[in-house]
């Protein structure tokens, strides 16, 4: 190959690598993650980093014990964290693959990420959990109730 040849192509890539990286700098921009107590009282939000962008008491929280508002406040930062985590290793997962860099992002993660396995899992529904089976068939074949 001719040096001017291989340096026109390495030139080549190097544009390549700054459009991708401007392109994940603009899409990391637009990261966050929010949450909200299982109360509906608290709502936080966060940007890209973790660094809390937003805070919302409701006027109910008037009269609570201020230990229990920020441990809820603390809880919902972190879920919030996660939340924005998930979107920047789905971020860099699709502009770098994975390997030791997206390892090294997910490993500076405090609180982990969304999609890392460790998600709290939402029970179902009331309604979903019900049995609707005619009385007879229920009756006929109950429920396992001890497990």
């Amino acid at each position: 190959m001719e040096p001017d040849q291989w340096l026109a192509q390495y030139g080549e890539k190097i544009e390549q690598a700054k459009r991708n990286a401007a392109a994940v700098e603009t899409q990391l921009g637009g990261v966050g993650g929010s949450a909200t107590s299982p109360d509906g009282l608290i709502t936080v939000s966060v940007n890209a980093s973790g660094a809390l962008t937003d805070l919302v008491l409701r006027p109910q929280l008037r009269g609570e014990d201020p230990e229990r508002i920020s441990a809820a406040i603390l809880t919902a930062v972190a879920q919030a964290q996660r939340a924005a985590a998930g979107q920047v290793v789905q971020i860099m997962s699709e502009s770098f693959g994975d390997g030791p860099a997206l390892d090294f992002v997910k490993a500076k993660m405090p609180n982990g990420y969304s999609g890392d396995g460790a998600d709290a899992v939402e029970p179902a529904p009331e309604i979903q959990r019900r049995d609707t089976r005619p009385d007879d068939d229920y009756f006929t074949n109950p429920p396992d109730v001890m497990a």
